[in-house]
């Protein structure tokens, strides 16, 4: 896997930058946003001492797969991916930003993560063992890990800008954004996870889990961030689908479970990924791409 193509910070002088999250560069550019997608990755709320290659390219270019895919269900935050469009001052940064970075509306992004469960995975497995529910929606008991549920649950958490997402009610919801919105949010939620889920399943793959951001902008709803990558969803071959046990992640779980196996305490300083786990993961993170989109990579 060539080191080069490794792009974990974007520095672009004389430009705002909004914000450094756990992934993305953002930078103000007039009235928009600009969203660069680098190689960092993030495990358990620390951003980890190695990138991934390609990772920034693959969330930025599958974001824009299906938000051409959803685009009847619900508007999105996207003006242009083609650098060229791009503002005239950033033209000379254009090597850096081609195919990692999109230039967007401003919204005023809701507190929240919407998320919706196909399956029994993750931290909602977790709380299944224990309350037979999860996110207060009771499941039916005896189910097993990666059960594929009747009917898709929308589960939200709180959006921390620090430390962990934490799962909340839906009436918790409701109170931090209003009844309307939470339904609406809600409702588009899950009507795009069942169209990418039927789609999915087309190319041979199970999207077990996923989460959307959303924002309002001139009065509209809007879908906002990454949209179904391997880094905000849960994708397994449906060939290899089997209940009752964990499955073989084509998403980030494949680095949280090294971390896991590692037994990594979860604190600062992040360690380092062994080569042979940056390389699996940039492999896997490319093959979920290539399978679902029927593209290869922009370079």
């Amino acid at each position: 896997m060539a080191v080069e193509s490794l792009q974990t910070e974007v520095n672009l002088p004389h430009h705002h930058l909004v914000g450094r999250g756990k992934v993305r560069d953002n930078y103000e550019i007039g009235d928009h946003l600009l969203i660069i997608a680098t190689d960092r990755i993030s495990a358990f709320d620390y951003v980890l001492a190695s990138g991934i290659p390609n990772k920034g390219r693959i969330l930025t270019q599958m974001s824009l797969f299906w938000f051409e895919r959803i685009a009847d269900i619900v508007p999105h935050h996207l003006v242009t991916a083609d650098v060229e469009e791009f503002p005239a001052d950033l033209q000379p940064f254009g090597h850096l930003l081609a195919g990692r970075s999109m230039l967007v509306k401003k919204a005023e992004v809701f507190p929240v993560e919407c998320v919706v469960r196909g399956y029994l995975a993750g931290s909602g497995w977790k709380e299944y063992q224990q309350s037979q529910s999860v996110c207060g929606i009771q499941l039916p008991s005896g189910l097993p890990e990666s059960a594929r549920l009747e009917e898709p649950v929308f589960t939200p958490a709180t959006k921390a800008t620090t430390g962990h997402d934490e799962n909340i009610s839906f009436e918790r919801m409701v109170e931090l954004i209003g009844q309307d919105t939470a339904e609406r949010l809600r409702d588009i939620t899950l009507s795009i996870y069942c169209k990418a889920r039927d789609y999915a399943a087309s190319k041979g793959f199970i999207i077990a889990d996923t989460k959307f951001e959303f924002g309002a902008y001139q009065g509209d709803i809007i879908l906002v961030d990454e949209v179904l990558t391997p880094d905000s969803s849960r994708f397994w071959l449906a060939s290899d689908y089997e209940p009752g046990k964990p499955q073989q992640p084509f998403d980030k779980q494949f680095v949280r479970n090294y971390l896991e196996e590692i037994q990594w305490n979860k604190k600062p300083p992040a360690p380092k990924l062994p080569d042979w786990v940056v390389e699996a993961t940039s492999r896997k993170y490319m093959d979920a791409f290539e399978r679902l989109t029927d593209r290869k990579l922009d370079s």
